[in-house]
This record gives structure tokens, sequence and C-alpha cells, in this order.
């Protein structure tokens, strides 16, 4: 069935593709952008930025104006904020949890007025296997996943009976343009941390760019907009770092932690 969807953070990565794979699938695409971009195929582009409450409000009032529906709303726009706790500000610790928490809470709160008269609907937010496994250097990043991941499981139980799903998608390394997008604090690479910083986040780009391949993601996706229910969260990506994902549940909690700052090489 040909469905109505909007998704966030279109103009690049896995938002574009998720974007292009559902309208060559024969749904109806709007995509959003922070600037103004020409549709792309047959992606409708609309000018949003999920920090700001109007734009938002807009963009969803345009969909429904010229759709008559939202079917599916998935939430992917995002950024990703490298320092460790003490060299990062309060400020940009804030603008990470706008953009990566508040952005989806102000996108579901505007879509569901319209799922709960229609009495169906699917929100499928893009989180990281990073919200269920907290990454060093990457504490405010880890922490705007786990708050979705505990906003999606609130929502779901909410949403009991109304004919609306929820879920998360739990990516994990992919092969896009995050980490060149991937903004430091401004003392990131001047603070205590420095060094251990430094080494670390190289390990992040080495894994990222050796990654899989990002289609996988928009195919899955596309999956989860067709399923007749959703489970409550979906990690795609390498095995070794679902099986880690699993394995964090079995074992103990400081064992785990040594897994870690092995992988990550900490001292």
């Amino acid at each position: 069935m040909r469905k109505v969807i909007l998704v966030t953070g279109a103009s690049c990565g896995f938002g574009q593709l998720i974007a292009e794979h559902l309208a060559a699938r024969g749904h109806q695409v709007f995509g959003t952008s922070r600037r103004a971009l020409p549709d792309t195929g047959q992606v409708r582009m609309l000018v949003l930025d999920v920090t700001d409450e109007v734009l938002v409000e807009h963009a969803v009032a345009q969909v429904i104006a010229e759709a008559g529906r939202i079917d599916v709303l998935v939430n992917n726009a995002g950024v990703g904020l490298c320092g460790a706790v003490e060299d990062t500000s309060l400020a940009e610790a804030q603008w990470q949890m706008d953009t990566n928490f508040f952005g989806p809470v102000r996108m579901i709160r505007a879509v569901l007025p319209q799922m709960r008269a229609q009495g169906s609907g699917r929100i499928i937010t893009v989180s990281s296997l990073a919200g269920l496994a907290g990454l060093p250097f990457q504490p405010f990043y880890s922490a705007s996943k786990y708050a979705i991941e505990g906003l999606n499981e609130a929502l779901r139980l909410e949403l009991s009976g109304s004919g609306i799903d929820a879920t998360t998608l739990n990516p994990g390394d992919f092969k896009t343009g995050f980490t060149d997008a991937r903004v430091l604090a401004q003392h990131a690479r001047n603070g205590v941390n420095a060094a251990q910083l430094n080494t670390t986040v190289a390990i992040y780009e080495r894994d990222e760019q050796q990654g899989a391949d990002p289609r996988q993601v928009a195919e899955r996706v596309a999956r989860l907009v067709d399923k007749p229910s959703l489970d409550v969260r979906y990690p795609v990506g390498a095995l070794g770092q679902r099986a880690g994902i699993f394995l964090k549940r079995l074992i103990p909690a400081r064992l785990f932690e040594r897994l870690m700052k092995a992988t990550y090489s900490i001292r």
C-alpha cells in the first residue's frame, strides 16, 4: 500500500538513502533539510530544523495539506558531538540534546494528532547502538540516544490501542558522511583528555570508514514500514557490534567495561 512518509534529515547520509529508497518503492515521500533544496526525483523536499518548533509545525502542516495524511514519521535528523564530559560546555551538551532528543520529541508531538485522527500511524526513530552502550568521548551523543530509547519505550505503552506503533532503529558503524560531520567540542582537543580522545576517535573513524553499506539501513526501514507490527527496537550493523550489545545483557557490568576499554584503547 502506498503510504505518506515524512523523513527528517534527508539531505544526506541515512536520511537521503531512506527517502530515496522509500520513494522508489512507490511511497509518497517528504524529506526535510535545514536549508532549502530542490526536490530530488520522487522526494518532495521541505525546509525544517528540528530544533525550531515553528518550522516543525509548519512542515507537518505542509505534508497534511499536500497529502491529506501522514502514515509514517522517520525521525532521522541528528548530529554527533565529540568531547569528554569535562571538556564539553553545558551549551554544547544542550545543543546535542536539543537536536538528537528534543528534535524527535517535537516531531512526534507534531504528527500524533493527525495519526490519532486517522487511527493509524508509525513512528520510526533512528537511534544508535550508542544508545545501548555508552561511547567514550561521545558521552552526550550516547546520552541523547539513551534518552530516545527511554522515550520510545514509554511512548509505545502510551500508544497502546491507538493503531499507532513506534520503534527505534539502532545502527552500528556504517560508511556515511557522519565521520566528516562529527562536531568536536571547542576544548575537546586541548583539555586534559586530548591525547586519549585523539586515540579513541581515530578508532571510531577507522571503524566508520570500514563500516557496512548504509543502504542496509534504508532497506531495513522499508521493511519496518510494511511490517504488521513493530518490536521495541532493531539493532542493525556488523554482527560483532550487535553481538556486543547482546553480550552486555549477559555479563557483569565491570567485565563489559573492560571490553569497551580494550576496544577503544583506553588506558
